[in-house]
């Protein structure tokens, strides 16, 4: 049996799809009707129900974006930083094997052949870059899982958001028994607030930028299977092989679904930052030879988002249905879903 946590969330309800469908045995814990984040709470429910896999899908990237995060910090904070610690605590104490559902969004840009040497660019919006990378793409590198997040606050710039993950990924490294998923702006076929998809088209303005995706199917599926094949645990980067701009993404969507709306672009940084964002946005590339190399496989990044456009479905799935734990204290559901 699994436990999983933050299961009404956007990657917790693609989780249960998923156990459903290879079904598995699981309990879907959402926090407003159990708050996990409490060790006095968490520990002896793990101790009851002797899960052989818990699964934390439980976040706080902020509603309607990250730059909520830049107001609710304490919230961001408790949810992406103490949460992971305190399920890593339980899960040590019980002999529980685990995921942590981290974030790509620690690292910014790519490492880049230019000049005859490869180095860290960490804002590939430099026009030159963009030429460089429609010329060449073979001369950009993603990030791989021993790079130090670059993007973080010790590597200003990054959002507030961003901060707190690196922080519990730095926690997490003294535990063992535990996998660390960094999955990157998870898109999916369901027109939903947190699919990637459905924010590029209803933005006022789109964000022009480089950046690797993951489907949240497929990232989910290769959660699972990393787990299922007992691949070590550690850390791996969660997404589709390849790299897009969200301009060929808008451009995918308008061929796939033909969307009456037209879309405009911010002109530049500049003005992107100066009237439609707060929190600095991470653009990066990331490698995923480290998952391939277990046998785990995914779908190229183009294919995965041409698949979630011919079946693309405007209304969400429903719910799951969330375990009532006896005597837990509900708890306002503004973060871990």
């Amino acid at each position: 049996m699994i436990l999983l946590l933050g299961a009404t969330g956007y990657v917790g309800r693609a989780f249960a799809r998923e156990l459903r469908r290879r079904e598995y045995a699981f309990i879907p814990l959402a926090r407003r009707a159990f708050d996990y984040g409490q060790m006095g709470l968490l520990l002896p429910y793990v101790r009851k129900i002797k899960p052989e896999f818990v699964i934390n899908a439980a976040e706080y990237s902020g509603k309607p974006n990250v730059d909520a995060c830049e107001e609710e910090r304490m919230v961001t904070f408790q949810a992406n930083t103490l949460l992971p610690q305190t399920v890593a605590r339980v899960c040590l104490a019980t002999n529980t094997p685990w995921g942590h559902v981290s974030s790509g969004c620690i690292y910014s840009g790519a490492r880049v052949f230019v000049d005859g040497r490869i180095r860290t660019v960490k804002d590939l919006n430099q026009p030159e870059l963009r030429r460089l990378l429609d010329l060449h793409p073979e001369r950009f590198f993603g990030f791989t899982e021993f790079d130090e997040p670059n993007a973080s606050f010790r590597n200003l710039p990054c959002s507030f958001c961003g901060g707190t993950k690196v922080l519990a990924e730095e926690a997490l490294q003294d535990y063992a028994g535990c996998y660390v998923w960094r999955p990157r702006l998870p898109f999916g076929d369901d027109d939903e607030p947190c699919n990637l998809l459905s924010k590029l088209q209803r933005y006022r303005k789109v964000y022009d930028h480089v950046t690797s995706l993951s489907h949240v199917d497929d990232f989910v599926k290769a959660c699972l299977d990393l787990w299922e094949c007992r691949a070590p645990f550690g850390t791996y980067n969660m997404t589709n092989p390849g790299v897009v701009t969200t301009r060929q993404v808008v451009e995918m969507i308008q061929r796939f679904i033909e969307p009456t709306r037209p879309f405009d672009y911010w002109a530049d940084d500049e003005e992107f930052y100066a009237e439609g964002a707060r929190a600095p946005r991470s653009s990066c590339i990331l490698d995923v030879s480290k998952l391939l190399s277990t046998g785990v496989k995914i779908r190229p990044v183009e294919q995965a988002l041409a698949a979630a456009l011919r079946a693309w479905r405007s209304a969400p799935l429903p719910r799951p249905e969330v375990e009532n734990f006896p005597g837990a204290r509900p708890v306002p559901a503004t973060w871990g879903n």
